[in-house]
């Protein structure tokens, strides 16, 4: 059975440059990684639930906040096939974000491994807006097409 995620894009103008927000995918596994460590604010989904659903779900469980844009505005970047075989589908919105309102939700993992205990860590850690060519070695393999799915969009 295929494994399928959705998520959102966010982007805007800044300086002259385009801006991606991006997250910083939290737990001990990421804690100390940087390149290749960040991601779009995505979940899986199964086929009970329609992606866009799933994708503004996501959204608001990972980061917190609701979307600052109507859904309306969200325009299809398409499906991606990753490394692991998962199917990803995304959407991307212009607008703003002050990433100092995040207020990430948080997952259960047993840590140290094999102990027995339970805790609670954040979904990401950090969020940051980015620059495009920044963006690129910050955001895990399999998202960076991304990049240049939404450079054709808005070009």
């Amino acid at each position: 059975m295929t494994v399928r995620s959705a998520g959102i894009l966010l982007w805007r103008r800044q300086a002259g440059d385009i801006e991606v927000l991006i997250a910083h995918m939290g737990g001990p596994f990421w804690a100390r990684k940087d390149e290749a460590a960040w991601s779009i604010p995505k979940g899986e989904y199964d086929e009970t639930e329609e992606p866009l659903v799933a994708a503004l779900r996501e959204w608001r469980e990972e980061l917190g906040v609701d979307l600052p844009v109507e859904v309306s505005a969200l325009i299809a970047l398409g499906e991606l096939r990753q490394p692991s075989g998962k199917r990803l589908t995304v959407w991307a919105a212009e607008a703003d974000l002050d990433p100092d309102k995040v207020v990430p939700g948080t997952f259960p993992l047993e840590w140290p491994p094999k102990s027995g205990r339970i805790v609670e860590f954040p979904e990401v850690d950090r969020v940051g807006w980015f620059a495009l060519d920044a963006a690129h070695p910050l955001l895990v393999k399999g998202q960076r097409e991304l990049l240049g799915r939404l450079r054709g969009v808005i070009a």
